[in-house]
């Protein structure tokens, strides 16, 4: 079984590529970030005619997180319970939440879809709620794998941390700035501590995963590793080898984010319909 994350930067702009990819690469679930587009705006079709079941939480356009699955999903919860908001104050007096989480359960394993909050700088009320969320998605961990430890968990997406100096090109660029601050890097390893095993690094997997549109930053490879699969030791258990797509932020149109997939030891049952289209 082959699982992987991708923030597409807009599913909308990039349906077809995505397809492409999930189909060439023989992905049978991706959870996906910054689909861009509220939940009736997702390009469903075409990915039933590829065969994938889809399931989004889109609000408008901006964050949204979705997963695309060649195997039922289920349980599916949009945001956990404690995810503070961010935003103009509501009539009730509460914040907003935006579109950043959500949790399926497919095939036994309980996946979540994460687009951290970016912080935008040290100085912006973005910061503290970037690091409330994720401080607040550490103790909801913990609650998960001690409610439900022989049960794989995963969570997987744009986490918007760099955790170790490596995982950019250059520090002096990023001096007083937010995705390396010691905040946010002590918030990152709080997962870890709560339980949650990187399943890339941990393997030997090594590279960036984002470089910015600007300033030509792929091809002088001046790019961050900020998409991560983090999965609790039932979950680290089942991985047999994991890979960055690299190549994915080549071409016409490209996310500048690329996909990361994991193989898992389970056996996936072959689809009922052999007549479904095949989409290169």
């Amino acid at each position: 079984m082959r699982v992987g994350t991708w923030n597409v930067n807009s599913i909308r702009s990039r349906t077809k590529r995505v397809i492409d990819w999930l189909v060439r690469e023989d992905v049978d679930v991706l959870a996906m970030q910054e689909i861009k587009c509220r939940d009736d705006q997702f390009p469903h079709e075409a990915f039933t005619d590829a065969g994938y079941e889809v399931a989004t939480h889109g609000l408008n356009q901006w964050n949204g997180v979705a997963f695309a699955s060649r195997l039922p999903i289920e349980d599916v919860v949009h945001g956990f319970d404690t995810a503070p908001g961010f935003g103009k104050e509501l009539d009730d007096g509460t914040l907003p939440r935006e579109a950043r989480a959500m949790g399926v359960t497919i095939a036994g394993l309980r996946l979540w879809s994460l687009y951290v909050p970016n912080g935008r700088d040290l100085e912006n009320p973005h910061y503290p709620y970037k690091l409330q969320w994720l401080a607040n998605l550490a103790e909801e961990t913990k609650t998960w794998l001690a409610s439900n430890p022989e049960q794989p968990l995963a969570l997987m997406g744009d986490f918007n941390i760099a955790p170790r100096d490596e995982d950019v090109w250059d520090m002096a660029v990023f001096q007083n700035s937010t995705h390396v601050s010691q905040p946010e890097r002590d918030a990152f390893q709080a997962l870890l501590d709560a339980g949650l095993i990187d399943a890339l690094r941990t393997r030997g997997v090594e590279g960036f995963t984002y470089w910015d549109y600007k300033q030509l930053r792929f091809p002088r490879k001046e790019g961050m590793r900020i998409d991560f699969i983090l999965g609790s030791g039932a979950f680290n258990e089942l991985v047999t080898a994991g890979a960055i797509h690299r190549e994915e932020r080549k071409g016409e149109g490209p996310s500048d984010h690329v996909p990361l997939t994991v193989d898992l030891a389970l056996d996936v049952p072959e689809p009922e319909d052999d007549d479904r289209p095949m989409i290169f």
